[in-house]
């Protein structure tokens, strides 16, 4: 599995615990150090180069800001402060991402997927031909999800049902459609419903406005027929 290494600087020891916390309990982040000042952190970087850091904006010496001014362009940063009116000075260095104190899980676990998709975007071009799995949070967990064993996604208002080939329980996640969908390769699941995402390969059949996946029908919305009949090369008319 592919995994982006990272670094943590606050000037606050607790700070520091918790971030590291949250980096030691997501699979595809790798802690290569953990800072209180913004001059070590430099000198470290300056041998060690890191795809991500986590930083706080407001340290003695040398602020988050100043930092990020002087690391590689490569190395993709997300501020982590406890005052709002950093922001706009963190998104005028391009930072990936701000998180705001006290900093929950689902917030630093979001932003830090969205760091890994740009990461391994950058590295690997095709990125949406090669992701094999995703990861998605289940009760106290990150849950690994082969995308081979993924027939079709139901969503409801705050959470994801994920249909599994395996025969096996589905699995519940506490996260939006939307930004799920994002996750997954485009070229392999569509959306067919305001509440539906189904893997292309896994359609058996398309009988009137139902996709067919084994003993599942899934409804399909009008407003996505168009795509869904370009797609798989058919036009843009449902059979009759």
């Amino acid at each position: 599995m592919n995994t982006i290494s990272c670094i943590v600087i606050d000037d606050e020891p607790l700070a520091v615990q918790l971030m590291e916390s949250y980096v030691r309990k997501t699979p595809f982040l790798e802690l290569k150090g953990s800072f209180t000042n913004g001059k070590e952190a430099f000198a470290y970087l300056l041998d060690n180069p890191v795809e991500l850091m986590f930083c706080d904006i407001q340290m003695p010496d040398l602020s988050g800001i100043d930092l990020s001014k002087m690391i590689p362009e490569e190395t993709k940063v997300i501020f982590t402060t406890a005052f709002s009116q950093y922001a706009i000075e963190g998104f005028k260095v391009h930072a990936l991402d701000y998180l705001l104190k006290p900093i929950s899980y689902d917030d630093f676990l979001a932003s830090a997927k969205h760091a890994f998709k740009t990461v391994t975007t950058d590295i690997y071009p095709d990125r949406e031909q090669s992701v094999r799995s995703i990861f998605v949070k289940t009760e106290y967990r990150l849950q690994q999800i082969d995308l081979d064993n993924i027939t079709f996604i139901e969503g409801y208002k705050d959470y994801v049902k994920i249909h599994l080939a395996d025969g096996s329980a589905p699995v519940l996640s506490l996260m939006r459609m939307k930004n799920l969908e994002e996750e997954l390769p485009s070229d392999r699941f569509i959306r067919v419903q305001k509440s539906y995402i189904v893997q292309l390969s896994k359609i058996e059949a398309i009988e009137r406005s139902f996709i067919i996946l084994g003993k599942d029908r899934i409804p399909i919305g009008e407003a996505y027929q168009e795509n869904l009949f370009k797609t798989l090369g058919g036009g843009s008319i449902l059979p009759k």
